[in-house]
């Protein structure tokens, strides 16, 4: 069963439980709603009867946004049930996904309709990754997907496990798992990271386990510090 908070004025997010290596890490849809009325939606759950009910009280969906390459399974749904919307797609993903025909992709010239509400660019030194990071900016509020985890709570001993596993538990981390596998120019990732010390914000939105409520500028520097 599906979570809905509202976290500020346009902004909510959607948690459903997710799996990963028999582990449930969370997952978490989040939506914003810009001052046109339009719907911004960012790395879509499944589109359960209901979910779709709870959006259409909310306003028109207008944009849909696969964020990363990995984040991107249940758009085909939304493609379904949304064909006016915009779908924009991390770089490499349409490759990945020949079966989707996205609007374009994320990282150029963003949508008029985002002017001082939302900005965005793809985080370097991960080709396999290749997220999108958002900042909401009347909420001062950063979106990620899988750039930071956060097992700050883990009730469960297998997410206590993968936590430590992962190098993941206590404060806002980069995986392990990330760190061996995905990372291929730490250069990149350095800059990209300055890149996003230039916004301003204090909350941390991510896909997996806990939100950063405050303190979420200091919270992303010290995470990648050592880049």
């Amino acid at each position: 069963m599906d979570r809905i908070r509202n976290l500020a004025e346009g902004l909510w997010t959607v948690e459903r439980s997710h799996g990963f290596l028999g582990v449930d890490v969370g997952g978490r849809m989040n939506v914003i709603r810009l001052s046109s009325g339009g719907l911004f939606i960012h790395s879509p759950v499944s589109l359960s009867r209901e979910l779709g009910e709870w959006l259409a009280g909310l306003g028109e969906v207008k944009y849909v946004v696969a964020p990363n390459r990995f984040h991107h399974l249940h758009v085909d749904g939304y493609m379904r049930a949304y064909p006016g919307a915009q779908f924009l797609a991390a770089p490499g993903l349409p490759e990945k996904r020949r079966d989707l025909t996205f609007t374009g992709l994320l990282g150029g010239t963003a949508p008029s309709e985002w002017d001082g509400e939302i900005e965005h660019f793809v985080f370097g030194g991960m080709p396999l990754l290749n997220e999108a990071v958002i900042l909401h900016k009347p909420s001062r509020t950063l979106i990620l997907t899988d750039l930071l985890f956060n097992f700050s709570l883990d009730p469960s001993l297998g997410q206590r496990v993968f936590a430590l596993l992962d190098c993941v538990r206590g404060r806002p981390s980069v995986s392990m798992l990330m760190r061996r596998f995905l990372i291929k120019d730490k250069a990149a990732v350095r800059e990209s990271a300055d890149r996003v010390l230039l916004w301003d914000f204090d909350r941390i939105l991510l896909s997996h386990k806990d939100i950063v409520e405050r303190g979420g500028h200091d919270a992303f520097r010290l995470a990648y510090e050592d880049f």
